[in-house]
């Protein structure tokens, strides 16, 4: 029972059934009586131009005295300070008031959405300390207009053993659209159908409004345009996002969107919940918003609404995100675009499935990564153009990434062999490409195991180090047959190093349970020999690199210090090429932050070391050249194990002279043998 002194409850006060907004203003309508009629054919034409008056929302208590009741006409309703407003059914006004300190609301069971001329306003998040700022409220204030109220029923989804009442304008299940649980005159235009909505029009000043929420059953979005401009509250559920898909056996094709959100995680489109979403053809972008005043830097996902700045990033908004337990979602001949953090993100979920082809993913900030790749999802990414900041790739435990080539050929196997639900037509679209990656930053991370596949005729440039791997079992395999190049910008092609992600720091009295608070800072005393860990000889856990047919100018280093630093023992780097030609130092290094301690003010420099080639501890290097492979040594390395086929050869950069000495004694540099210990290969 609510806390206030006075409640009323009013119904749909307009009998008035000739104009366009009549249909839309009560609840007594059937879709399902109608499963073939257009439902909502609203022109734009037909909303004046919005205005709203915005009053700030005092806080009330419980006992507050009324002063006064609601007036309520057909021309307008007014809610005085101290009231709250129950309205039992969709009601639609010209004028509604909402003095400061007043409510409006809906019956249990129920939501209620406020639109203006077909756009969706007012709602407000509630403060993170209330309720943990999962519920909306309508904002005190004047609005003019076509005002309609809804009231539908409630959709509510559990996550983290919370409830999320989301609102959307259109509810879709198995049946079809569910008029009951939408709020239809939040469209604009379009024609709406059980199977397919074709020009669709969503627009929301509000906050956590959904747009098409899609719960069962197959659906398509036909060229729909939606632009919503406020805060989302959780894009772990899709808590705001424009476009969400969930359930399993759910199928959702979006064809020819254009969605443009700004406002904290208010993601374009959302799959999770083991369904299937096809994307084509369209333009998804996100721009960053102002956090809420209570908001800090947190790990619980209940709250998290910015990228987590220990990644070496930061920002408000994921332009997608693909959730749940074998969730498949496919982007084809798609431009996404984001300012900072995700492009196509990938999150809490498990063995879920990314397939990129044709699509041009941009950041148009400071930092942020193209993919994220977590839960043993497997990630097949063709034909691509990249223009992102700091990664093309995270990677934190993957079951696969594939950077490669597009056909129609590629294609078709994929969706024969993953049930992506491509149409014929949609694989005979794609045209042939070769995928360009440039990241004014890294080119890849790891902070877990997950390996990464380079091929066909993928163009790799960077700003900085190419393979960036944060003491994880990280597999990298690059084929160059068919031309595929990587450039680092740094000179740093491998970076094995120890992991500087400060982690999070557990808190009471707040309503989430994990702040990033702590900082990283750089370790300065000198490893110490494990008792326990062979730098010689190759482990599952070690990272490691497979190069094939290529060329490759560029250093590789092993920075991890071990000996119980970090709880590692040690790592190496295992280093295989075959028929390829390098020329770099390849080499244990002592890997230096150029800053300590970092924290969120200087994030940027995580990830950032200088590397001075040192003999092995407990960070070995193993370098096996295979048939036809060159290394031209450029300066010193140091290594733990070298292995020669009968026609590789290692000499000195610029015809200088080359020796080898293996543990101090010295060695000639003979194809077809190994050598194991501590090695050192100088230049002179």
């Amino acid at each position: 029972m609510s806390s206030r002194s006075h409640t009323e409850s009013v119904a749909d006060s307009s009998s008035d059934q000739s104009s366009p907004y009549s249909l839309l203003a009560t609840r007594e309508f059937s879709y399902r009586a109608r499963p073939r009629a257009l439902l909502v054919a609203v022109a734009a034409a037909l909303a004046p131009a919005l205005t709203v008056q915005t009053v700030a929302r005092a806080a009330t208590t419980g006992g507050a005295s009324t002063t006064g009741g609601a007036a309520t006409t057909g021309n307008g309703i007014t809610v005085r300070s101290g009231q709250t407003l129950v309205v039992q059914a969709t009601t639609r006004t010209h004028t509604l008031t909402i003095e400061e300190g007043g409510a409006i609301a809906a019956p249990a069971g129920y939501s209620l959405t406020l639109t203006v001329n077909g756009a969706e306003v007012g709602s407000t998040l509630e403060d993170l300390y209330v309720n943990d700022g999962i519920d909306t409220r309508i904002a005190a204030g004047t609005y003019r207009g076509n005002v309609v109220i809804t009231v539908a029923e409630e959709n509510v989804v559990s996550y983290n053993s919370r409830s999320w009442p989301i609102r959307q304008a259109v509810y879709v299940d198995a049946d079809g659209v569910n008029s009951r649980k939408s709020v239809l005159s939040a469209v604009l235009g379009g024609k709406l159908r059980d199977t397919s909505a074709t020009g669709l029009q969503l627009v929301s000043y509000g906050e956590a409004f959904n747009g098409v929420f899609v719960a069962g059953g197959s659906y398509e979005l036909k060229s729909p345009q939606i632009r919503f401009t406020g805060n989302g509250r959780c894009d772990f559920i899709g808590y705001g996002a424009a476009v969400v898909a969930t359930g399993a056996g759910t199928r959702l094709v979006v064809d020819n969107a254009r969605i443009h959100n700004r406002g904290v995680v208010r993601a374009t489109v959302v799959a999770e919940g083991s369904s299937t979403v096809v994307v084509k053809n369209s333009t998804l972008s996100t721009t960053d918003g102002t956090l809420p005043a209570s908001y800090q830097d947190t790990g619980d996902t209940s709250f998290m609404m910015t990228c987590p700045w220990l990644l070496g990033m930061y920002g408000t908004v994921r332009a997608t995100n693909l959730l749940g337990n074998g969730t498949k979602a496919t982007y084809l001949n798609t431009s996404i675009t984001s300012e900072n953090w995700g492009l196509l993100s990938v999150d809490e979920g498990n063995n879920c499935t990314l397939v990129a082809v044709n699509c041009t993913l941009r950041h148009t900030g400071t930092s942020g990564y193209g993919t994220y790749a977590i839960g043993n999802v497997t990630e097949h990414l063709l034909g691509n153009v990249y223009d992102v900041v700091t990664y093309a790739s995270i990677i934190w435990g993957s079951a696969g990434l594939h950077y490669g080539d597009s056909s129609p050929e590629a294609v078709k196997a994929l969706n024969d062999s993953l049930s992506l639900g491509l149409t014929s037509e949609d694989i005979r679209s794609v045209k042939p490409r070769i995928s360009v990656i440039d990241s004014k930053r890294f080119g890849f991370m790891w902070q877990s195991t997950g390996p990464l596949l380079i091929d066909g005729g993928t163009r790799v440039t960077t700003g900085e180090t190419m393979f960036l791997s944060k003491a994880a079992a990280s597999a990298v395999t690059v084929d160059g047959s068919k031309g595929a190049s990587l450039t680092p910008g740094n000179g740093v092609i491998y970076q094995l190093m120890d992991n500087d992600n400060p982690g999070r720091v557990n808190v009471t009295g707040y309503p989430w349970k994990a702040n990033y608070t702590a900082s990283y800072t750089q370790p300065t005393d000198p490893a110490v020999k494990s008792a326990t860990f062979d730098p010689t000889a190759p482990h599952s856990t070690d990272a490691s690199g497979t190069f094939s047919n290529i060329t490759l100018k560029g250093d590789f280093y092993n920075g991890v210090l071990g000996g119980g630093v970090g709880k590692l023992q040690g790592m190496n780097l295992v280093l295989t090429f075959d028929n390829s030609v390098v020329e770099g130092v390849i080499s244990a290094s002592t890997a230096v932050h150029r800053v300590s301690p970092i924290n969120k003010s200087n994030h940027d420099q995580l990830g950032v070391v200088g590397n001075t080639p040192s003999p092995v501890v407990n960070n070995g290097v193993i370098v096996t050249l295979g048939g036809g492979s060159r290394w031209t040594v450029t300066g010193t390395s140091y290594l733990s194990a070298l292995h020669l086929a009968a026609d590789a050869s290692v000499t000195a950069a610029d015809g200088r002279a080359l020796s080898m000495t293996v543990d101090g004694v010295p060695a000639d540099i003979a194809p077809g043998n190994s050598y194991t210990g501590s090695i050192a290969l100088t230049v002179a």
